[in-house]
C-alpha cells in the first residue's frame, strides 16, 4: 500500500473502498474523448491512456487495454464477474469483460469515472 493516499469524499469511498458502482451515464469521463492519462483517484497511479478508451455505450468509461502492471484482476464476490483494482492501492475500479467484440482486443475494462482522475495532454 502506498505511503500517502488522497483524501476521498463519501461518494468516492463508497465506490473505491466499499466496491460500489456509480449510476450509468452519470460519470464525468463516460463520454470524454480528450487525449491524456487516466490515473487512480486514491493514489494517483497511472492506469489507462486515452488511446485505450472506446465508446461502448454501456454507461461507464470503457478501455480495451491498461498501462502494463497498473491493474490487477480479482474474482468478484458475485462469483460471475472479474473485479479490477488499482495494482498500487487496491482501489476498486470496476469490472472486466471479455469476448464482447467491441474492439479487436476483445476486452472491456468497465471503469467507474469516480475511481479515476483525468490528466489531459498539454
Amino acid at each position: 500500500m502506498p505511503d500517502k493516499l488522497n483524501e476521498l469524499t463519501a461518494e468516492e469511498r463508497h465506490v473505491i473502498i466499499n466496491k460500489g458502482t456509480e449510476a450509468p451515464f452519470t460519470g464525468e469521463y463516460e463520454g470524454l474523448t480528450d487525449n491524456g492519462l487516466y490515473i487512480c483517484r486514491q493514489c494517483d497511479a497511472a492506469l489507462y491512456r486515452s488511446e485505450h478508451k472506446f465508446q461502448s455505450t454501456c454507461g461507464w468509461p470503457s478501455f480495451d487495454d491498461e498501462i502494463e502492471g497498473a491493474v490487477k484482476r480479482h474474482p468478484d464476490a458475485d462469483g460471475m464477474r472479474t473485479e479490477i483494482l488499482c495494482a498500487n492501492c487496491d482501489g476498486h475500479l470496476g469490472h472486466i469483460f471479455e469476448k464482447e467484440g467491441f474492439t479487436y482486443k476483445n476486452i472491456r475494462h468497465c471503469v467507474n469515472s469516480i475511481s479515476m482522475k483525468f490528466v489531459g495532454k498539454t
